[in-house]
């Protein structure tokens, strides 16, 4: 930062206590609200305006690859949900029952969604009947419930919103091609749109998704050197088809089972946003995702032509197709340039007398705080460069965190060092035994993040117990 004063002293400083700066900045910021139900959050106008574009620029990249979106109910009934073993025990502790209907005593138990795989399975059954029904490439945006027992806004809620898109394919090959295609569209989207950097790769069996032959996940870090599961992507194979009967007839008119694919990103991104880009005065939005791009500030705006001179220039940044407003509200400048920076709004510019009288306005980035004076007429070219600046600047700093934690593990001393004092991925061979993947978790509360698609074989032999190595994993602290 070029200058990190701490503008708002309602905030915990991130270095003295991350959890209650991330807390600070949510409640400030006016994100999010609690609601009377333990565990849910209320997602303010601020808070909501972000999914909203989040939503705008995943689903275009959705519907660029031919999905489409549908609606599908709220309830599950238990016997449905209990065609798929392994998928069932999966979420069962997680899972809210409705058991009366009005003052009657239901039937059956109905589950609140905690995912879609086993109603998408009967809309596929019942509206697939030969491969020229295939592929079938559904999506939809709803929210989802999961008991949790320890919940903070954005990353772990009780409720949370979220796009849960569902395939059908007549071939494996095919369906694993449109697994790694969707978690490629989130990589590139957080990449692109929220300029935070992702590692790809391969869940382990124990940490995948529950009935998936495989899940794969991009994964960021956090400024404090945790890991945050941004998004996944499973293959199903034929598993969930078996269980509910989603045939099809192929060329030759033989019966065949169709094979899977489920992938979703939720509003826990938001709290990757927060994480990765904060800072001690609150949100710093990167300029693709941010509601608001441009703040117009009046100084003086009681004095004559200041307010009117204000607004040309937000029409005129308006025009450029910047997202734009003008406060105009009583407050002191000082309170006004507070409350943007808490906000996280990528630039402000500054109008008054002096400046109507020079035929300038001046510009101020959030992330650095670096002031530019432009001419009035040059304001909307210099303010949409300087939002493209700040977009691939943020993405730079990112980047350069990412890549300054990682960590090589070569036994289990180094490993257990790194877990201590190094925050960040620690990069270490492993056997494929789970009895080693509990013991790491055990001894140093870090978890295997993902199998990295690249693989390198940086020592012959597993950091935990010493036997012949399979894979390198990206181990990690997470939230």
């Amino acid at each position: 930062m070029a200058n990190d004063k701490k503008l708002v002293k309602a905030i915990t400083a991130r270095d003295e206590d991350f959890a209650q700066w991330y807390t600070d900045v949510v409640l400030k910021a006016d994100l999010v609200d609690y609601s009377s139900v333990k565990g849910c959050m209320i997602l303010k106008p601020a808070g909501y305006a972000i999914w909203e574009n989040i939503m705008h620029e995943l689903d275009a990249r959705f519907k660029a690859t031919g999905v489409e979106n549908v609606a599908l109910p709220l309830f599950i009934p238990e016997s449905l949900l209990q065609k798929e073993k392994d998928h069932v025990e999966g979420f069962a502790p997680e899972v809210a029952w409705v058991t009366m209907g009005g003052n009657e005593q239901l039937p059956e138990r109905l589950c609140v969604r905690p995912t879609s795989e086993t109603l998408f399975c009967e809309l596929f059954r019942d509206s697939v009947e030969s491969y020229r029904d295939l592929p079938k490439l559904y999506n939809q945006w709803c929210s989802v419930v999961r008991w949790e027992k320890t919940t903070r806004p954005f990353l772990r809620t009780t409720e949370f919103w979220w796009q849960e898109g569902h395939t059908v394919h007549a071939t494996a090959e095919e369906a694993r091609e449109r697994t790694e295609m969707m978690l490629n569209v989130y990589a590139d989207f957080c990449r692109d749109v929220l300029a935070i950097p992702v590692i790809k790769g391969q869940k382990t069996d124990k940490e995948k998704f529950a009935g998936a032959e495989a899940t794969y996940t991009i994964e960021a870090l956090m400024h404090d050197g945790k890991a945050l599961q941004s998004g996944t992507s499973h293959y199903f194979g034929d598993g969930f088809a078996r269980a509910f009967g989603v045939q099809f007839s192929d060329k030759d008119n033989q019966l065949r089972y169709v094979h899977q694919t489920s992938w979703g990103l939720s509003t826990r991104i938001i709290g990757a946003l927060i994480m990765v880009h904060g800072d001690d005065s609150g949100l710093v939005l990167p300029p693709h995702i941010a509601p608001t791009q441009v703040m117009v500030m009046p100084i003086a705006q009681h004095k004559p032509g200041v307010l009117e001179k204000a607004a040309e220039i937000r029409d005129a940044l308006k025009a450029a197709g910047l997202r734009t407003k003008l406060d105009d509200s009583d407050k002191n400048p000082g309170w006004k340039f507070s409350e943007q920076e808490m906000r996280g709004i990528p630039l402000r510019v500054e109008i008054g007398p002096k400046d109507i009288e020079a035929g300038q306005c001046v510009l101020v980035r959030r992330d650095t705080r670096e002031k530019t004076v432009v001419a009035l007429d040059k304001a909307a070219e210099t303010a949409a460069a300087l939002l493209e600046t700040i977009q691939a600047d943020m993405l730079a700093r990112a980047e350069a965190h990412l890549a300054a934690h990682f960590y090589d593990a070569l036994n289990y001393d180094e490993f257990k060092d790194a877990a201590e004092n190094k925050p960040g991925f620690i990069r270490a061979m492993w056997c494929g035994d789970l009895a080693c993947e509990l013991k790491i978790k055990e001894d140093t509360t870090c978890t295997s993040r993902c199998m990295p698609f690249e693989q390198e074989k940086i020592s012959d032999v597993c950091v935990c117990c010493g036997k012949p190595a399979k894979k390198l994993v990206y181990w990690g602290k997470a939230y």
